[in-house]
């Protein structure tokens, strides 16, 4: 008898592991080879996210060129200690996927930081999603904090050293994507 190769082993696992996620009750990510369950959003998080995704979809509509995402949906990676994100809201230039999860990260992705994020702990595990997304090809991060008054931290792939900040009166852009006005974010 053949027996498998670690890689065929992996590759299995893998594909456990997301046909698990497909039945995830709730918000999840496949995080070094297990499923990671996440919080649900309270109200000012969730009226955040709903507004960005609203200003991506009307980008979408009038300028095109890729696909608004809201809270929850699924982008798989191929990295070695993270196969799945779940950001707040997405920008997504690849092609549909129907009902299975998109087969690649966003370009732009949004993390609205839950009340539980704060801390040194928090800034790390902040930090290392981060890492996780421009590793596997997101170009622009948003970190999104509610409770300051510069809530908006912008990361670039091409400089993830750089950050810039913006708030209210400002607009922060996440270029390629598109670009949105903070005090239309803060209307919560």
């Amino acid at each position: 008898m053949i027996q498998p190769t670690a890689t065929t082993k992996d590759a299995q696992r893998r594909h456990a592991l997301i046909e698990q996620l497909h039945r995830v009750d709730g918000k999840a990510e496949i995080v070094q080879g297990e499923i990671v369950h996440m919080a649900a959003a309270g109200d000012s998080h969730a009226r955040a996210s709903g507004r960005i995704y609203l200003s991506l979809m009307r980008h979408e509509e009038s300028k095109g060129g890729g696909r608004a995402y809201a809270d929850n949906c699924g982008f798989l990676c191929n990295l070695p200690e993270r196969w799945s994100f779940s950001p707040d809201a997405a920008w997504y230039t690849g092609e549909p996927a129907g009902e299975e999860f998109l087969p690649e990260p966003p370009v732009f992705a949004v993390e609205i930081r839950s009340k539980d994020e704060y801390g040194e702990a928090a800034e790390r595990r902040l930090a290392d999603k981060r890492t996780d997304y421009f590793a596997a090809g997101t170009q622009v991060v948003w970190d999104v904090d509610l409770f300051r008054d510069e809530c908006v931290r912008v990361h670039r792939k091409d400089d993830p050293e750089s950050v810039e900040t913006f708030g209210r009166g400002d607009s922060a852009d996440a270029e390629p994507a598109w670009w949105m006005s903070v005090d239309e974010l803060l209307k919560l």
